[in-house]
């Protein structure tokens, strides 16, 4: 089986983003061999938020108008409440989210992500799970919502918080390493 150093993962994110919910898929992943891009709305760095207050900086790799869905085998949506909240109103985001999901490839997101997959329409009928203030919210949505640390319900990857990282990255990663080997097989 191929491993996750063939892979290409975009994190999407822009100011606000928990801090360890980007930064610890971030390291991870790119620790475990894959090529990592942090991509937001502008160039530069994005500002993070330390569970109380601003955190670190992290800069950014891609722009949005500068990648595509099939250039990426994953996708990862870190949350805060913040970072979410800001992009579920730029239709530009919302429509890439739309897009990769479509590719079947794994797209999976964490604490208030979520939200952004609502405001795409992929939760209904879908198991999921998520930071328990916005469980109304995927409910509502149409989510079949559950009280664990991830969910996995074809390409789609949940988690509910920072806790549940170690989960959610080991999900993405084994989730990542099935897709390229079925890509792998059929090319």
């Amino acid at each position: 089986m191929p491993s996750i150093k063939q892979a290409r993962i975009a994190i999407l994110a822009t100011d606000g983003f928990e801090q360890s919910e980007l930064e610890v898929p971030l390291k991870k992943l790119r620790g475990a061999g894959a090529a990592v891009d942090v991509v937001s709305l502008e160039a530069g760095e994005i500002k993070g938020w330390d569970e109380k207050d601003w955190g670190s900086k992290v800069p950014v790799d891609k722009t949005l108008i500068e990648v595509a869905p099939d250039q990426y085998d994953a996708l990862v949506l870190p949350g805060g409440q913040i970072n979410p909240d800001t992009l579920r109103a730029e239709k530009s985001a919302v429509d890439f989210i739309k897009s990769f999901y479509g590719t079947g490839k794994p797209l999976a997101a964490i604490c208030h992500a979520p939200w952004l997959l609502i405001e795409a329409g992929l939760v209904k009928g879908k198991r999921a799970t998520s930071y328990k203030s916005i469980k109304t919210d995927m409910i509502n949505a149409g989510a079949n919502w559950e009280d664990k640390m991830t969910v996995q319900d074809g390409n789609l990857i949940t988690a509910r918080k920072p806790d549940d990282l170690d989960s959610f990255v080991s999900t993405i990663i084994e989730a990542v390493e099935g897709g390229v080997a079925q890509r792998s097989a059929a090319e």
